[in-house]
């Protein structure tokens, strides 16, 4: 069941907030071995979305339904965001964080894409035939 922009907005907030929160919590035992730090940089690209959920659904609210996230500042605010994040807990989540994101932002724009790209309708081209 989908919500409004503003629900949506709430609850990545809060999702961001407690993820944030559990990876400072947790960087001691996220940092102990080579796996668990692979897995703070998985936990750092879900921060990501949940980021880039929340200001998407910001200017959505603030600038209505029509606006859309762009490369620049949108995305790269939430990815410098979620690699800070994940940088305070390990150097190695930091990169397996970027690339988990890049992953996460490939999927997010293609199911954008089939969602919400307008059909376009097919070109007929006619050749002339010289003689």
């Amino acid at each position: 069941m989908p919500v409004s922009s503003r629900v949506s907005l709430v609850l990545s907030s809060i999702l961001t907030v407690l993820i944030f929160s559990g990876m400072q919590i947790y960087k001691v035992w996220l940092a102990s071995s080579q796996i668990y730090t692979i897995l703070g940089g998985y936990i750092g690209s879900i921060l990501f979305m949940c980021v880039l959920t929340a200001v998407g659904n910001l200017e959505s609210t603030i600038f209505g339904k029509s606006f859309q996230q762009k490369l620049f500042p949108e995305v790269i605010f939430s990815l410098m965001i979620s690699l800070i994040a994940s940088a305070l807990v390990h150097r190695v989540a930091t990169t397996t964080c970027f690339i988990f994101s890049m992953i996460a932002l490939y999927y997010i724009n293609r199911i954008s894409q089939e969602t919400y790209a307008l059909p376009v309708p097919p070109i007929s081209i006619h050749i002339k035939k010289r003689k």
